[in-house]
């Protein structure tokens, strides 16, 4: 699994940016699972890609501020498959997805104002609420009603 991660045609993150660790599943297995190192947790070293502008780092790395450790690398585990290639397969899948995410800047917001309808129903349901609570005060002399 040696090669580089085609997010789309134009960005290519080259191998040397990849490491793989592998390790032991948890959870039920048997036998299997107990002496096969089939786990993975890919590290991307996100810091140092080029393929990647300093905008797209900068979104990964405040959206996925838990996976992004202090030395600049990003990590995604999978051991939700009981072969160590499938893992590996799913967590490449898992990169490309996080790194396609975010590649692009998301649209600018454009402030909307509420619309008089919705304004108007917004006090109704306040003063209706207010009715409501009022009612439940106990009559007191000064107040009759």
């Amino acid at each position: 699994m040696n090669e580089p991660l085609e997010i789309t045609p134009k960005v290519v993150v080259p191998a040397s940016d990849l490491s793989w660790e592998f390790m032991r599943a948890s959870g039920p297995g048997g036998q299997h699972v107990n002496k096969t190192d089939t786990a993975v947790r890919l590290r991307f070293a996100l810091e140092s890609c080029e393929a990647l502008d300093e905008g797209a780092k900068g979104r990964i790395r405040e959206a996925r501020r838990g996976l992004v450790n202090a030395d600049g690398s990003l990590t995604v585990a999978c051991e939700s498959h009981r072969s160590r290639r499938r893992n590996m397969m799913a967590a490449r899948e898992r990169l490309a997805a996080l790194i396609l995410e975010h590649l692009e800047p998301p649209p600018p917001r454009r402030p909307t104002r509420p619309t008089r309808a919705s304004k108007e129903r917004r006090i109704d349901a306040k003063k209706k609420r207010g009715a409501a609570k009022q009612g439940r005060r106990p009559v007191t002399p000064d107040r009759e009603g």
